[in-house]
């Protein structure tokens, strides 16, 4: 069968299925059976030991068959050598197809074609792609730090200049309209031909490729429901009856809400984490690396971890797909002896990564920030709504993504592995 055609993700589908008929094969025979298990053949196993069923299909899973093993002999296949099988074809055409009609395992073949070479996805054949939209539009953000401000200059490029802006404007609060006229006066006296964004729109526009954004959403000071989706056009809530918006003083004024929560979408910052050379290979280090016996290094080698790939086949089979863990905890921004105040960030934690980076502030990800003078306590699932919307749909519907290190899009999942919390807080988010 030509494979070539096929996308790797597929073929990792079809792999999948074919370990399935595999082990369909295997049990069909009642002397493969030894102790409630049957002989593993995976690359470190290599038909040693006997397993039970799930082991040996989560063996196959991550470390592939055994090289050479194209016809399933320990497991009851009847072994036809290549030298018999050639003079078979040479000397006749009809003993050909009787040789073909006797191979009567559809799944041997599956499995061989979508093999993958022994089942170690960095050494699969690569099908290179063009990146899908978004990501074009993010690499061509990143040739913008190329190219300099204007003809000759050396210091600044038409990205960095743009960012330092952005953060003086953010330091010194600057209005919309501050940064306008200081982008129009520094346009004056700069060469003719210069790249600066003309005003804050456009340097926005420019930016917004980099998937840094966030959502304001408008929430009960109760914290009973969010304004949200089919809430979104609610002025009190269905609780408490509390209004949405504060009075207004004057006419013309704008409605301001009571409490608003800030989310931050964390599907544009893992896709990014798979368009840097320097963090797309690491992303499938929680399966590529050797993993010691008795000895726990990373969260994938906990029973948790195992126990989940074996409940999710077609999760895991992905390497690429992403799982991270949850934590929360308050903090006083204005120290303890001031003003009560409680403010509750949301991180995530990517646990794709080597312990040496999974930690580390920049792959540790800001989601939710809740901010007010009073705590959510058990009510903060109201709060994490957004997030497991996002959570859920990425699970279910998943999201295309750009994988630069093998130069292919695939189809990202997420899973929430764990929550990381005190105590307290444990009571909090068990609800």
């Amino acid at each position: 069968m030509d494979v070539s055609r096929f996308t790797l993700g597929l073929r990792r589908i079809d792999y999948c299925n074919g370990i399935q008929g595999f082990i369909n094969f295997a049990t069909s025979i009642p002397r493969n059976f030894t102790g409630g298990g049957i002989k593993c053949p995976c690359r470190k196993c290599q038909n040693k030991k006997y397993l039970h069923l799930d082991v040996v299909m989560m063996h196959l899973l991550h470390k592939g068959f055994m090289e050479n093993y194209q016809c399933w002999y320990a497991h009851g296949e009847v072994f036809v050598s290549k030298r018999r099988m050639g003079k078979a074809v040479v000397g006749s055409t009809s003993n050909a197809s009787n040789m073909a009609n006797d191979n009567t395992n559809p799944y041997r073949n599956m499995v061989m074609d979508a093999r993958m070479n022994q089942g170690n996805v960095s050494q699969c054949p690569i099908v290179e792609e063009e990146p899908n939209a978004d990501a074009a539009r993010f690499f061509d953000l990143l040739k913008d730090s190329d190219e300099p401000l204007w003809d000759g200059c050396t210091n600044h490029s038409k990205l960095s200049t743009v960012a330092q802006v952005f953060t003086i404007k953010s330091d010194h609060r600057l209005s919309e309209t501050g940064y306008d006229k200081i982008i129009e006066w520094a346009r004056s006296i700069l060469l003719e031909g210069n790249r600066l964004k003309e005003n804050f729109c456009a340097a926005k526009y420019m930016m917004k490729p980099l998937g840094l954004g966030y959502q304001k959403i408008d929430m009960c000071p109760n914290f009973c429901m969010l304004y949200y989706f089919e809430n979104a056009e609610m002025t009190k809530c269905m609780t408490c009856k509390h209004s949405c918006y504060k009075p207004r003083t004057g006419r013309g004024e704008t409605l301001v809400a009571y409490k608003k929560l800030r989310y931050f979408p964390i599907t544009p910052r893992l896709q990014r984490l798979f368009m840097s050379p320097r963090t797309a290979e690491h992303m499938t280090w929680h399966q590529a690396h050797d993993a010691v016996d008795g000895v726990m290094l990373h969260p994938s080698n906990d029973e948790a971890w195992k126990s989940f790939n074996s409940v999710h086949p077609h999760f895991s089979v992905e390497s690429r797909n992403v799982r991270f863990g949850l934590c929360t905890d308050r903090f006083n921004p204005f120290r303890s002896f001031a003003a009560p105040y409680s403010c509750w960030p949301v991180i995530l934690t990517v646990y794709n990564l080597p312990p040496g980076m999974c930690m580390r502030p920049e792959f540790m990800f800001l989601s939710t920030v809740i901010l007010g003078p009073n705590r959510p306590g058990w009510k903060i699932d109201v709060c994490l709504r957004p997030l497991i919307d996002e959570v859920a749909q990425l699970w279910s519907s998943r999201a295309l993504t750009y994988d630069i290190s093998r130069k292919q899009n695939f189809l990202m999942r997420e899973a929430l592995m764990w929550t990381i919390n005190y105590f307290p807080a444990y009571g909090m988010l068990s609800n």
